[in-house]
């Protein structure tokens, strides 16, 4: 017996939108709500590993129309600027998260999912085999199967009492687009007390520049621009950036409270995906191939439970199972890394070390890739 194949998702992101598309080119009815309206900014590091490309072309999708920058090089640098490099054997690809989340939502449309912007979800109940979500607009839906693709921070969370959001985190993003004089096929992570910024090309010749610190750095330094001046220029390839990029938007994007903690991917039956199942340290550069992937795992899954292979609990336990075998060690080995790194002293011990063994870099990258799925 077939079950309902009622599905709505929560937040257009890549993992929910990679849902979408997925489900919906099934014959699925899917439905997906976000509190924007596209194109908008994320903060977010903007490079994605090859590991994806397979899924992508398998759903009609050719990263290639929006012309991304070409990535195979990987640079490393202390607080001081001592400095290695090493090839990224999978290689990877760059474009912005306006330009991709707007493609992917097109994409979504076309496939026949229906798409509510500028339309959040703000509370959720489950009962008798059923969500009732109650909308931004006053309006409430009732749906089947509900994906949590929201995010790494939302107010579901609260509701949903996860136990990640009662723990306060010192950690602050901030992203801009910039231009500047250096190598398309290269990314680059510096480190700085208590933090790292990447720098990688994306499309039409521009570049994302990202970093992550703390709280106290910045309320150290007073605002954003002299924590930048003060704290991230002591590393000269930073104070080069500052000096000599031309930077596209007056105001970063900033994003507070990113946390790195352990977090469950079902919560009161919700399906979550994305940065709402786990969140990558950027360091690892990898958190975007991994919500793509989990889309990929969860919607695997849904397939199966829509077809009646699976009930409810037998859907939730085998998508918990198969998240942890792709991901756990994953999200593990990148907070073992960060938590390496921002440590003037240890970081330039590492490096020092690591540029006379690139088997251990090699090793550290393939922790953190997954292979071509």
């Amino acid at each position: 017996m077939k079950n309902s194949g009622n599905i709505t998702i929560i937040g257009g992101g890549l993992a929910g939108l990679i849902s979408a598309i997925r489900l919906a080119q099934l014959g699925l009815e899917v439905v997906l709500f976000e509190k924007k309206s596209f194109p908008f900014h994320k903060v977010c590091g903007e490079y994605i590993s090859n590991e994806v490309l397979p899924f992508l072309e398998s759903l009609g999708i050719d990263i290639a129309e929006l012309q991304p920058a070409r990535i195979n090089q990987f640079l490393l640098t202390s607080p001081t600027g001592n400095a290695l490099s090493a090839p990224l054997d999978l290689g990877g690809f760059g474009i912005s998260r306006y330009t991709l989340d707007n493609y992917l939502a097109n994409k979504a449309k076309k496939a026949g999912v229906k798409i509510y912007e500028q339309t959040a979800v703000q509370h959720l109940q489950f009962n008798q085999d059923k969500f009732l979500l109650q909308l931004s607009n006053g309006q409430h839906y009732e749906t089947d199967l509900v994906i949590g693709s929201y995010g790494k921070r939302t107010n579901l969370d609260r509701q949903l009492n996860r136990r990640f959001f009662t723990k306060s985190s010192p950690y602050v993003g901030v992203k801009y687009h910039i231009k500047y004089n250096f190598p398309k096929d290269l990314i680059a992570l510096h480190n700085f007390k208590d933090g790292y910024a990447g720098i990688s090309a994306i499309e039409e010749d521009k570049y994302c520049f990202c970093y992550l610190t703390t709280r106290a750095n910045l309320k150290a330094a007073g605002s954003i621009k002299n924590m930048e001046t003060q704290i991230l220029a002591q590393n000269p390839y930073l104070k080069a950036i500052f000096k000599e990029a031309q930077f596209l938007y007056l105001q970063p994007e900033v994003i507070n409270e990113i946390s790195f903690a352990p977090k469950s991917c079902v919560e009161n039956h919700v399906l979550l995906c994305g940065d709402a199942a786990g969140l990558i340290t950027p360091l690892c550069g990898n958190g975007m191939a991994m919500a793509m992937h989990s889309g990929k795992i969860l919607t695997d899954h849904l397939i199966k439970f829509v077809a009646g292979e699976y009930s409810r609990s037998q859907l939730e336990l085998a998508y918990t199972k198969s998240w942890e075998q792709s991901f756990a060690t994953r999200l593990w080995v990148g907070r073992m890394v960060q938590s390496m790194f921002g440590r003037p002293m240890l970081t330039e011990l590492l490096v020092s070390t690591f540029k006379h063994l690139p088997a251990g870099v090699r090793l550290l990258m393939q922790q953190t890739h997954g292979r071509p799925f």
